[in-house]
């Protein structure tokens, strides 16, 4: 089992502690509800530095990142951040990751913390043209503060103006008193906030320097549990539940980072999908019965026949509700359709509902 340069500074502010992909994680503090709110109302920090990060440098690292990409990269800009995801031979998807272009000839690539291995094995093999490629993942700290209050509650330890960050843009600066942390306007909870990348050395230091900063804002630490949660709110797919190795990314809704104005992998029988039509598509569903959907749970329709399973499910804190996403045949995907979970031999009937749940 791994552990980031923060676990002990999580079991002593008394975090449970969970193995989650390889690593020692903090699953919760307070409680998941509690921090669920923390975030959707103030500001909450996640320690997420099992999280992997790639540099590729070189003449040819755009076009690398072009043939194994969905999305097209091409569209960057110094200092901006891309979604995309890496197709594999066989219509799924080895990963979702975010591209981030610092400059003409550098990117830093992020990856699941269960895909580090499998995506630098799989990147790799197709860097025939001399790119440098460097794993970091060891040697990073990645910290998510996250919510309303996130560019106020940091803003003191910066002089990048924080409130005007666009959306998925990034600055490298001195944060906190140390330089070269990367500030990114991104995160995984649909409540605003940023995500900072710093060398394992200060992880300590910024921590401390963040919750000194925020506690006027009522700044808490916020396990995995509420980022689930928070997440799943949003729509947001989870690599392992929502989308893996057998899940295309057009069945996924990840049309709109598959351009294919481009060649990448696998993007001809990407593309023949495309024009014949997918048969099954991954969407949001609300409960109208009372019970709670899980990951695998069958999706029936009113006579009790099999359409399809349900990948993420948990009752909504925001929402007091119980919400899931789960593929179904493209006949039953329509907003409004009644759909049935199969929960305890029980068809509880649910809803088909467009994501984000919570607005």
């Amino acid at each position: 089992m791994k552990n980031t340069a923060l676990s002990e500074t999580h079991i002593k502010a008394g975090a449970k502690m969970v193995p989650f992909a390889g690593y020692n994680m903090p699953v919760q503090y307070a409680g998941i509800n509690a921090e669920h709110e923390t975030v959707r109302k103030a500001v909450g920090v996640f320690d997420v530095s099992h999280m992997g990060e790639f540099i590729l440098k070189g003449e040819n690292a755009l076009d690398l990142i072009q043939r194994v990409s969905s999305n097209d990269a091409s569209k960057l800009y110094d200092g901006k951040v891309q979604y995309s995801c890496l197709p594999n031979n066989d219509g799924g998807i080895v990963d979702d990751l975010l591209v981030y272009r610092i400059d003409e000839k550098t990117y830093m690539l992020v990856v699941n913390a269960s895909n580090i291995e499998k995506d630098w094995n799989w990147i790799s093999q197709f860097n025939t043209n001399g790119v440098d490629m460097k794993n970091i993942s060891d040697r990073t700290s990645l910290l998510a503060v996250q919510g309303p209050k996130a560019a106020e509650a940091l803003q003191s330890l910066t002089d990048i103006d924080l409130g005007s960050m666009e959306y998925y843009t990034f600055k490298k600066g001195k944060f906190a008193g140390i330089d070269n942390v990367i500030v990114s306007a991104t995160g995984y909870t649909g409540a605003g906030g940023f995500e900072l990348y710093f060398d394992n050395d200060h992880a300590g230091a910024i921590w401390d320097a963040v919750f000194k900063a925020g506690e006027p804002f009522g700044i808490k630490p916020i396990g995995l549990g509420a980022r689930d949660t928070l997440r799943l709110e949003m729509g947001f797919c989870l690599y392992g539940n929502d989308i893996d190795d057998t899940t295309s990314p057009l069945e996924a809704g990840l049309g709109w980072v598959t351009k294919f104005n481009k060649e990448f992998t696998n993007s001809a029988a990407l593309q023949e999908q495309k024009a014949a039509g997918i048969s099954q598509k991954l969407v949001g569903f609300e409960m109208i019965d009372r019970g709670i959907p899980r990951h695998d749970y069958e999706i029936v329709d009113a006579d009790g026949n099999i359409i399809g399973k349900v990948t993420s499910g948990t009752q909504s804190p925001s929402l007091q509700k119980a919400i899931g996403m789960g593929y179904v045949k493209t006949g039953f995907a329509k907003e409004g359709t009644e759909i049935f979970i199969k929960i305890r031999d029980n068809n509880v009937k649910a809803r088909i509902v467009k994501p984000p749940f919570y607005k």
